[in-house]
């Protein structure tokens, strides 16, 4: 990891919290993909490894000013992370043409 010993510290401190939160926010979409079926669980499905990708980013950031600017306060970082991803706009694309019958 790179910065200031300090910044170092402080980013080994958060970094822990932003797993937990990854976790927390893909066992939610576990919960809701076991009770899905068909094309609506495949694309929660896709969220999920979508989640997976933007956690292995996330993490392999090595910068210590990274963490402590962007996940030293947990909110919805990772929701917003997963609703700038491409490929979720485009499942939610297909779900609102699904909803009305295209």
């Amino acid at each position: 990891m790179t910065g200031t010993s300090n910044q170092i510290q402080l980013a080994h401190q958060i970094r822990p919290l932003v797993e937990a939160e990854f976790d927390r926010v893909a066992s939610a979409f576990e919960a809701v993909a076991l009770r899905q079926r068909g094309d609506v669980q495949a694309e929660t499905r896709n969220i999920l490894h979508i989640l997976a990708t933007k956690r292995a980013e996330v993490l392999a950031n090595d910068r210590a000013s990274y963490f402590i600017t962007t996940w030293r306060e947990l909110h919805d970082q990772v929701r917003q992370l997963i609703f700038a991803d491409p490929a979720y706009k485009t499942i939610q694309f297909n779900r609102k043409q699904r909803a009305q019958g295209i």
